[in-house]
């Protein structure tokens, strides 16, 4: 590179480019290092403030860490969004009684739809979500709050509205199922859209 070239991948001081993932990368490294218990909460206040700043910057691209009443709110309005068809349309009674003929496209309709949930939350890169304090120390709690909002009106929706006979378990099981497809998808990008 002559003298008179700039590095594209560098700012003014010579140091990569970064983003606010890059930065609560560094804070929570930090956060392992620092000693005391007063250090370790300045470097979490850091945190919620870098959160916060990203926030108020763009809806996209921002950090999401956590799961709370908010974000429950918006994972059943796009879950209802998605799923209100479902629950009107006559297809879902026709494909419910195919599944049941077929126990492990069933099994493999449900694992479909979690695994859509998982690539549109960590893997497509819509937001920059973070696992915090992951339920057993394993599950994301989001994932399993979008899931659960997801079978829970899935399930209540149908009920109420009379489109499936729990008289039949398996027949009204695998209408939720073929409901909590779309809703799930549904619940995970109304989740993430607002960029909460």
């Amino acid at each position: 590179m002559s003298a008179g070239e700039s590095d594209p991948d560098a700012t003014d001081g010579g140091v990569e480019s970064a983003d606010m993932g890059d930065l609560f990368d560094e804070l929570q490294e930090l956060e392992d290092l620092v000693a005391t218990d007063a250090a370790r909460e300045q470097v979490r206040e850091t945190m919620r403030v870098a959160m916060v700043a990203s926030a108020a910057a763009t809806p996209f691209g921002r950090v999401i860490h956590g799961f709370d009443r908010g974000d429950l709110a918006e994972a059943l309005l796009g879950s209802l969004l998605f799923g209100i068809p479902m629950a009107v349309e006559g297809g879902t009674g026709e494909v419910a009684v195919f599944l049941t003929g077929h126990p492990g496209a069933l099994g493999g309709t449900f694992l479909f739809a979690v695994g859509m949930v998982i690539g549109i939350i960590y893997v497509a890169d819509i937001q920059d979500v973070r696992v915090y304090k992951p339920l057993f120390g394993l599950i994301p709690r989001r994932l399993v709050g979008v899931l659960g909002v997801s079978v829970v009106t899935a399930t209540l929706l149908l009920t109420a509205w009379g489109r499936v006979d729990w008289g039949t378990p398996l027949l009204a099981v695998a209408n939720v199922v073929v409901a909590f497809v779309p809703m799930s998808i549904g619940a995970a990008l109304g989740d993430l859209l607002p960029g909460s």
